[in-house]
């Protein structure tokens, strides 16, 4: 998007797809048919078309700075969001990736590395069938009421072994955010919940039958249940609905509780997507009727970055997700670092060539009941790593085979405690067959593994890069760079910069990070995590400790090649590397080699899982206000923070102008007890949306954040302003600017964006070659040529009001040229009861 106008604030509306949703409608106003405008105090971004719904937030970005998450409308194709500050190179993006705009260009000239070799077999095959026949059922029980206006289904396919004795261990399957509702091959179904009349639930808690199969026949019963009544009302969730699809699961496991062939001793929870992030909050809360053993979590999201530390997970990221783009389940792992034990293991698992929708059979085309899509997009160009059909990208009945054996993987794992199956998990580079031709690369962290290299201020001698800052000089990857906020880079919201998140940055020339304090490594093996950047081969640089005593001991060399990626793929990525170590108490280590490359941090590694214990730390919630603005004085409310649980740890507060979207506070606190956090609200007379702060939350250690997003909201209770202009018509000569004073009726409190659609006038019409081209690029964000009546286009003129101010201008800039014209004219409609008219005199 080019150069927009720096303002104060705004209302923002996408039209964009992700359907689903119940909010009012913009105000109606004439649809400029693609692109950006402005429509009644509103920024407004149309797509050609539907982009089906979806479980990524959909964000508006000013320039590398997140303006926050819009709420969908129920039309599938409209956002909105009201937010300020400057509006330069403005952008939509959803996990991360661009909306708006094709990558088609990208696309055809991204380099692509091939996929690596097939890693050695491990010592056990999980994907191999066990010896029980399966049955299966269904359940479709009385609906359950959560936090939303209408109560959601309560349903679910059970996939169970026959003639299996004893309790069986429970694996339970929660599905994302898909569409909600369907109707033959249409695209204009309404996605709303309860479906409406004449359209049909789309079947998605039925798409996990092969990985329940499998499961069963090795002797779990397996229920895979619906949340469709979610999908179609999470959009007025501020966690993304992670909350109630945790109380889902919780409701189904109070059912099967009664359930006499369950051991709900043995619960396995498997999660896609926002469905990930669901099991994931399930597992915080502590039940005395089950213990939740393990996690498998496929291209989560994870709004919140607060994962749970005690319980093991593991994660798989599609390499061609074309959905949650960047990979933001990476914080599964990385954010469990030193927030615990660390005694839990957690794993990642990068699938290379798999998308996001195949994993759900009803969300593959030629297996789904309902419509269905290819979640990955390259628009009119071959992605040479991801469209179907290269060497790289897996077919749905590899990618369901690959998912399933590695579901099976991390269940024997955390329910059987089968440490044969921790190589497929951990970074040791080996695959299961029952995967192939899949690529699965691994890395772990927690287990039996102690820290040695933790990147941060305190580590000296190395360049110490930060993860999430906008800071050129200090940021491991160029801030400009889309790469810079996906993958181990992905922002808590709009926390940046973010403390606590660094790695070490290798350029090539020799560096030695000197430790805090002197660490012992018994184990023998030093695992690191480093990434390299895509499609790069034989990136290598030797590693040398220094014993506390100044010796050196050479470790080897480490050797990487980069993962096969595009810009349309989320390709940097640590991989696990070990290299032997003697027993010594190390004071340093010394990388001296070729670069680029980012270690994230180096281990002790032991083999095996120790046992986790039961999870015990003490929980925090986030409350809300909402008040009234009031028309004057300041009044101080307390918003609550609560606690649940004994214990005491640390906690990061982050404190967000909720029209801004921009950090305003952070400070680190010892919580071992319920507080509140104080906000002042001033109360004034003039219009403005938007007011209040959010309060974010973030684990640092010994606490786990359920209700991560909190703070207080302040009603306008003001009226909102009319506007008028004292000349409505203006002439002027061909090469002058055509200009109109406006005023409103008061003055507002933030920025006001007043749009003026053109209409075609009585007579001829100003042309896009009659006005300055960059003008109409900026209101247009579409080339003047060919030359064509300024109605028939996207130019969309609006005047900004500044905070108190009442006066705004709105221009059209004309240019001079040899053609002998008559009086041309341009009509402008602001409102229905205020149409401006300017007339350009011929030569």
């Amino acid at each position: 998007m080019r150069r927009l106008l720096t303002a104060a604030a705004v209302a923002v509306t996408l039209v964009v797809g992700m359907a689903g949703s119940a909010v009012a409608a913009p105000p109606t106003a004439p649809d400029p048919g693609g692109g950006w405008s402005v429509v009644d105090g509103k920024l407004v971004f149309t797509a050609e078309k539907r982009v089906p719904m979806g479980d990524a937030a959909v964000e508006f970005w000013s320039g590398n700075r997140l303006l926050g998450k819009a709420k969908p409308h129920p039309d599938g194709r409209t956002f909105s969001l009201s937010t300020s500050g400057p509006l330069d190179d403005l952008s939509v993006r959803a996990g991360g990736k661009r909306l708006d705009r094709s990558p088609a260009r990208a696309a055809k000239a991204a380099p692509a590395a091939p996929a690596p070799a097939l890693r050695p077999p491990g010592s056990v095959d999980p994907g191999v069938p066990g010896p029980y026949r399966t049955v299966t059922s269904e359940y479709d029980l009385a609906p359950v009421k959560l936090e939303y206006p209408e109560p959601v289904e309560t349903k679910a396919v059970v996939v169970a072994p026959v003639n299996a004795t004893g309790k069986r261990p429970l694996a339970l399957f929660l599905h994302g955010r898909h569409s909600v509702c369907y109707q033959g091959d249409s695209e204009e179904v309404p996605q709303e919940w309860p479906c409406p009349e004449g359209t049909l639930p789309i079947p998605s808690y039925r798409g996990y039958l092969q990985a329940q199969e499998l499961l069963a026949s090795q002797g779990y019963m397996t229920v895979s249940i619906s949340a469709n009544g979610i999908n179609g009302q999470d959009w007025a969730s501020e966690d993304g609905g992670a909350q109630a699809r945790a109380e889902l699961v919780r409701h189904h496991l109070a059912l099967l509780a009664k359930d006499h062939r369950v051991d709900l001793s043995k619960v396995y929870l498997v999660g896609h997507s926002r469905g990930g992030e669901g099991v994931s909050r399930a597992a915080m809360a502590a039940d005395k009727r089950w213990t939740i053993r393990g996690l498998l979590l496929i291209g989560p999201t994870l709004f919140g970055h607060n994962p749970v530390p005690d319980v093991p997970s593991a994660t798989i990221l599609p390499g061609c997700d074309g959905d949650v783009f960047d990979l933001q389940g990476q914080m599964y792992v990385d954010e469990t670092r030193g927030v615990s034990r660390g005694k839990a293991l957690h794993s990642a698992l990068y699938f290379i060539g798999a998308n996001h929708n195949f994993f759900n059979t009803e969300w593959t085309p030629g297996q789904a009941a309902a419509p269905a899509w290819d979640d990955f997009y390259s628009g009119d160009a071959t992605d040479p790593v991801c469209s179907p059909g290269t060497p790289t990208r897996l077919t749905p009945a590899q990618q369901q085979k690959a998912g399933a054996t590695y579901i099976a993987a991390a269940a024997r794992l955390f329910v059987q405690d089968d440490d044969r199956v921790l190589p497929l998990l951990d970074g040791s580079g080996v695959r299961a067959p029952s995967a192939d031709p899949a690529r699965v690369l691994s890395h772990a962290l927690g287990g039996n593994r102690s820290p040695v290299l933790i990147p941060g201020p305190a580590v000296k001698g190395v360049r110490i890069c930060e993860q999430v800052t906008n800071v050129a000089a200090r940021s491991c990857l160029d801030p400009e760079d889309i790469d810079s906020r996906i993958g181990h880079f992905t922002t808590f919201g709009p926390i940046v910069p973010e403390p606590g998140r660094y790695a070490v940055s290798l350029s090539g020339a020799k560096q030695r990070a000197l430790l805090p304090r002197p660490v012992r490594v018994d184990s023998g093996t030093l695992a690191l995590r480093v990434i390299v950047p895509p499609n790069t081969s034989n990136t290598t640089f030797g590693v040398t400790a220094i014993a506390a005593d100044g010796r050196r001991v050479a470790l080897g060399d480490v050797r990487l090649n980069g993962l096969p990626g595009t810009e349309l793929t989320t390709s940097y990525w640590g991989q696990e590397v070990r290299l032997p170590i003697p027993r010594l108490t190390v004071k340093a280590l010394e990388f001296s080699g070729s670069g680029p490359a980012f270690v994230l941090d180096a281990w002790a590694y032991g083999k095996g899982t120790p046992p986790t214990g039961t999870p015990n730390l003490p929980q925090l919630d986030i409350g809300n206000l909402t008040v009234a603005e009031g028309d004057s004085g300041v009044k101080t409310y307390q918003v609550p923070v609560t606690v649940a649980g004994r214990g005491k740890g640390q906690v990061r507060f982050f404190l967000v102008d909720a029209f801004t979207y921009e950090v305003t506070k952070t400070w680190l606190v010892t919580v071992d007890r319920s507080l509140t956090v104080p906000f002042r609200v001033e109360g004034d007379e003039m219009y403005g949306e938007g007011e209040g702060e959010y309060l974010f939350a973030k684990a640092e250690r010994g606490f786990q954040i359920r209700d991560y997003i909190g703070g207080i909201t302040v009603e306008n209770d003001d009226p909102e302003p009319t506007v008028s202009a004292a000349v409505t018509s203006v002439r002027k000569a061909e090469g002058e600017t055509l200009s109109w004073e406006l005023k409103l009726s008061a003055p507002v409190e933030s920025a006001y964006y007043v749009g003026a659609a053109p209409e075609p006038p009585n007579g001829p019409e100003l042309s896009s070659t009659d006005v300055d081209p960059t003008w109409f690029r900026d209101v247009a964000w579409e080339e003047p040529e060919p030359s064509r009546p300024l109605s028939s286009t996207e130019a969309l003129p609006w005047a900004v009001f500044e905070p108190g101010s009442q006066t705004g201008s709105l221009v059209v800039p004309t240019i001079t040229d040899t053609l002998a014209e008559p009086d041309e004219s341009v009509e402008l409609h602001v409102t229905p009861d205020l149409v401006l008219t300017g007339t350009v005199s011929g030569s």
